[in-house]
């Protein structure tokens, strides 16, 4: 990696997403993560651009969504040295309706959409369609049905919240009747192959100042104190450097698979929409069986901001910065309902959260 670090004298969490909760657990846990990066970079740390701090300070900024390309201009972003996260030239390319093509020549894309990155993604991602209407929502739905379930998924919505599985035409057509032109027209939605006893991991790579990683992994799920699975935390092993690095370690087939799928994805939108960039990147990967007990696998769809596998990355930077000689750690994130995290746990956030209930979030690297 480069010696040579960027003068940052103030890392900035920038909120974006207004209507969470401010004081709530993904807003307090954003807070506690940018610490975190300042100590990093050798920072001091502001709340907001209008903070005392970043009002003196050339800022280094860690906002909570991607950036479209205008505002990261308004804040004077010029490049990787000034941002932890990710901007695109369309609002629309930091969704998952990138991971698809439309269901046809005719069908309704929203402006600045790249008809040739569904082809050029191949085999990457699952068989699936994007739509940004209800009509094209039935037509993609039921052109899948015929290979088995479907699931269908509010591009706009995160974490599993906003996806339906549906079995029959009866079952789609009373699901799109949930859903509004609007939201459709604004958002969009994919619909693609459902699949059982799946697997999910994450790939990613990132770079925060000088210190740059890369990552393979799995992620857990939990069960919150309404009885829902939910995302539970990540169980990553980083390496210095980028995802072409990950492929000199030895790997399981379907983690070496996962991984040359993310490259190729990564790569071709990037030539897709030239616009973007990011210093975050991490790829949701599927595998598992359809109906009829064939295997798939592919990206779900890409994170270009701080996310739930962040405090991990952070952790696993700090540890190989204590260790100059190391060349791999192994670091977790957890989110937890018990209230309870172990002895030598990294905890960012602790507390009553208004939406979930009780919650302990925090992040552990693990001995060699």
């Amino acid at each position: 990696m480069a010696e040579v670090a960027p003068s940052r004298i103030c890392a900035v969490a920038l909120r974006r997403c207004l209507d969470r909760d401010p004081q709530g657990h993904e807003a307090e846990t954003h807070r506690a993560l940018v610490r975190r990066i300042a100590r990093l970079i050798g920072a001091d740390y502001a709340n907001d651009p209008a903070d005392d701090c970043a009002q003196r300070a050339e800022c280094y900024f860690v906002p909570d969504r991607t950036l479209v390309a205008e505002e990261a201009d308004a804040l004077g972003i010029g490049g990787e040295a000034d941002l932890f996260g990710g901007v695109v030239p369309y609002a629309f390319v930091a969704t998952k309706t990138i991971s698809h093509g439309l269901i046809g020549a005719a069908a309704t894309a929203p402006d600045g959409w790249s008809h040739a990155l569904g082809e050029a993604l191949g085999d990457a991602v699952l068989p699936g369609y994007s739509v940004f209407t209800r009509e094209d929502l039935r037509r993609a739905g039921r052109m899948l049905l015929g290979g088995g379930p479907v699931r269908v998924k509010a591009a706009h919505e995160a974490g599993g919240n906003g996806q339906c599985v549906v079995a029959t035409e009866r079952e789609l057509d009373d699901h799109v009747a949930t859903l509004t032109e609007a939201m459709l027209q604004r958002y969009g939605a994919v619909v693609e192959r459902d699949l059982i006893e799946a697997t999910t991991f994450s790939i990613g790579q990132a770079r925060i100042g000088v210190h740059e990683i890369a990552y393979f992994g799995m992620q857990r799920q939990t069960v919150d104190h309404r009885g829902q699975e939910v995302y539970g935390g990540s169980d990553l092993t980083v390496v210095r450097g980028r995802f072409d690095d990950l492929l000199a370690h030895a790997l399981p087939d379907a983690m070496h698979r996962a991984i040359e799928q993310v490259r190729h994805y990564d790569a071709e939108v990037m030539r897709a929409y030239p616009g973007v960039w990011a210093t975050r990147r991490n790829y949701d990967v599927v595998a598992g069986l359809d109906r009829d007990g064939r295997h798939w696998s592919g990206v779900l769809e890409q994170s270009w901001r701080i996310g739930g596998a962040s405090a991990a990355e952070i952790a696993a930077i700090e540890a190989l910065l204590a260790e100059p000689s190391c060349t791999l750690v192994r670091a977790s994130s957890y989110e937890t309902y018990t209230g309870e995290a172990p002895d030598g746990a990294e905890i960012h956030y602790r507390g009553r959260d208004g939406q979930v209930g009780l919650l302990v979030k925090y992040s552990l690297v693990h001995p060699q």
